[in-house]
């Protein structure tokens, strides 16, 4: 590891429009081991009550672009070696990787690890969350990609566990020739992300880790287990299909002949928590009554 790490706790929320993401990232940085460099918290717009708009076809626009500079600024201020990540929704690593594509250029790769290959435009969704990869490559909306000085190559990017893509996201995906590790290949011998660093010389890796690579058998703090909305509401959408451990040996293939100078770890919902959280503001002595 580095000795210049800077941490950035980065509670956004509007790029996925959940108000939990804001709670998730706070959990994530508490739960996370005691930081060895400087921490620094991205200051994000929150209220419960909160209502975000479509922006020229990105919800919550003004904030997410505010909240992206304020990030920007931090990271500056400490021109870091190695950055942590903790979110939010995914639009958080796009600033902290754009950062550092500029500082590592074609040494850098990025191993996208999660079920869903992030690659939209405004003009396909405006959840901007869906969008970040897609603007860390330079293409999409101009207020996102104002963030990018040196666009990743598609051949500098692999993903790992993502699963079962609509049409559009599958054209992209063969069109750039980006390459996947699928998660029938992450449950038995890993070999396409090994070749992946050789061929492409890569000598530092960026890892974006959205937790909803993980099934949801094996993890209930995910997006897809959400107790709020009717059963149905995901049918047709890819969900993850990996365990705990499969994604730890998804990193230790990657790290083994590489230096990891970026980690970013997002989606992270933990609706118990919620839960035990407003049922503890609606007791007495602690609470309302």
């Amino acid at each position: 590891m580095r000795n210049n790490t800077l941490r950035l706790v980065f509670p956004q929320w509007q790029g996925g429009n959940l108000h939990a993401y804001y709670f998730g990232s706070q959990m994530l940085a508490w739960l996370a081991p005691e930081a060895k460099g400087p921490v620094e918290e991205v200051e994000v717009t929150f209220s419960e009550d909160r209502v975000l708009e479509n922006e020229d076809g990105i919800v919550g626009r003004s904030e997410i672009i505010q909240q992206a500079k304020s990030a920007k600024t931090l990271i500056e201020k400490h021109t870091p070696d190695s950055l942590v990540v903790l979110g939010g929704d995914c639009l958080v690593d796009l600033v902290p990787f754009a950062y550092l594509q500029e500082k590592y250029q074609d040494n850098l790769g990025i191993l996208w690890v999660d079920a869903h290959p992030d690659i939209m435009t405004s003009k396909e969704y405006n959840h901007s969350h869906a969008s970040v990869l897609r603007a860390l490559m330079g293409e999409g909306d101009s207020d996102l990609t104002q963030f990018v000085t040196t666009p990743v190559k598609p051949n500098k990017i692999m993903y790992a566990g993502v699963n079962n893509e609509n049409e559009y996201e599958a054209n992209f995906l063969i069109e750039r020739n980006i390459r996947i590790c699928r998660p029938a290949e992450i449950k038995s011998e890993i070999t396409s992300i090994q070749k992946w660093i050789e061929e492409e010389n890569i000598k530092v890796l960026a890892i974006h880790l959205d937790l909803d690579v993980l099934s949801t058998t094996h993890f209930g703090s995910l997006y897809f287990n959400n107790p709020n909305v009717p059963k149905d509401a995901f049918d047709g959408i890819a969900q993850g299909q990996l365990s705990i451990e499969e994604v730890l040996k998804v990193i230790q293939v990657a790290t083994t002949n590489t230096e990891v100078v970026g980690l970013g770890i997002a989606e992270h919902l933990p609706w118990d928590a919620l839960a035990l959280k407003n049922m503890l503001a609606e007791l007495p002595l602690i609470g309302k009554m």
